[in-house]
């Protein structure tokens, strides 16, 4: 089979279009044909780089999110899935810990992820864990799949942790983004007030577009200033912080309003920050730390997408052998929306 091989870390040039032999699956396991797989900032740029907390073993094949179609089951895997289409929930859990067998799989304590502790969807065939199957509707293409069971598992889990309610105000910071725009549709459909945060006026407008009610350029203007306007001096009651750039997050923690909870599960811009600690106490803000998702967050992505409430952004769809070039457009944010692979 063809597949996109790393034999080293480092720029995207390591990524090379490589004849490799295709898996077989295991027990309790199946094989995909991948239809799409995303480009994602964390578990595929970091990765590649050498810069994630996990180094896999190389040479590696990226790609944490693949949909496609079952080809064949392995031992003891249920045929009923063969043909079928699904995606591919991306975080493997062990099951066993703890938090696994309270029902909070969203902590496992040993989480691995495709495409980074095993081979991931950069390929034509993959092999993955029953477990770790979704099923789509017939309405979906493998490159909305793939974006959507990626993201809005994980922005539905944000939710949850803020306890967001109607009516209150939500500042979602990189909402241009992938998981930023599915953050902003999300608490909409929590009926939110949405104000969107992202880099340009170009990518503010693209947040409009897709649900935002307000927007703010936040390399241009005073970020607290404009949500306290916004907000008839209230602030936002709940911010999604997922950049951890210490040249932006001032401007989102000073946003919160008094008992102002803020949300993060991403780090990609630099991850340490400063701390205003006096303002944290007096005004009584919770900093929250989160990852992940729960099955029942996934359940609730499918529903929301039968009903209709909830698409997937996409800036563009790339065959397979231009990866590089994909990582390229990432890394620069040369494309708005979700860059998608196609073998």
């Amino acid at each position: 089979m063809k597949a996109v091989v790393q034999r080293d870390f480092g720029g995207p040039e390591v990524l090379r279009l490589e004849d490799v032999p295709a898996p077989r699956p295991a027990a309790g396991e199946v094989l995909i044909r991948v239809g799409a797989v995303t480009i994602n900032r964390t578990l595929d740029l970091a990765v590649r780089r050498g810069d994630y907390h996990i180094k896999p073993d190389l040479p590696h094949v990226l790609g944490t999110d693949p949909s496609g179609t079952v080809e064949r089951v392995g031992p003891g895997a249920d045929t009923y899935w063969t043909g079928q289409r699904v995606a591919v929930a991306g975080q493997i859990r062990c099951g066993v810990c703890p938090p696994c067998l309270a029902g909070n799989d969203s902590a496992c304590e040993s989480t691995k992820h495709l495409g980074v502790n095993r081979w991931g969807g950069y390929a034509e065939l993959l092999t993955v864990p029953v477990k770790n199957l979704v099923p789509l509707p017939p309405n979906l293409s493998f490159a909305e799949a793939s974006v959507i069971v990626r993201h809005f598992p994980t922005a539905f889990q944000l939710l949850g942790r803020a306890q967001l309610k109607a009516e209150e105000w939500v500042l979602v910071m990189g909402a241009a983004g992938a998981l930023g725009s599915c953050l902003v549709q999300a608490a909409k459909m929590q009926g939110a007030h949405v104000i969107a945060g992202a880099g340009s006026d170009e990518r503010v407008d693209s947040c409009l577009k897709h649900g935002a009610d307000f927007g703010v350029n936040y390399r241009r203007q005073d970020l607290a200033a404009e949500v306290m306007r916004l907000t008839g001096g209230h602030g936002a009651d709940v911010v999604f912080e997922n950049i951890a750039d210490p040249t932006l997050w001032p401007g989102a923690f000073n946003s919160l309003a008094y008992l102002g909870r803020l949300v993060t599960a991403g780090a990609h811009g630099g991850g340490t920050v400063p701390l205003d600690v006096t303002r944290l106490y007096l005004r009584r803000l919770q900093i929250i730390g989160s990852a992940g998702s729960r099955r029942a967050d996934v359940e609730r992505t499918l529903e929301a997408v039968a009903a209709g409430r909830i698409h997937a952004v996409i800036g563009r769809i790339m065959p397979l052998a231009e990866a590089a070039e994909a990582h390229c457009l990432v890394e620069t944010n040369a494309v708005i929306g979700k860059v998608v692979l196609t073998p």
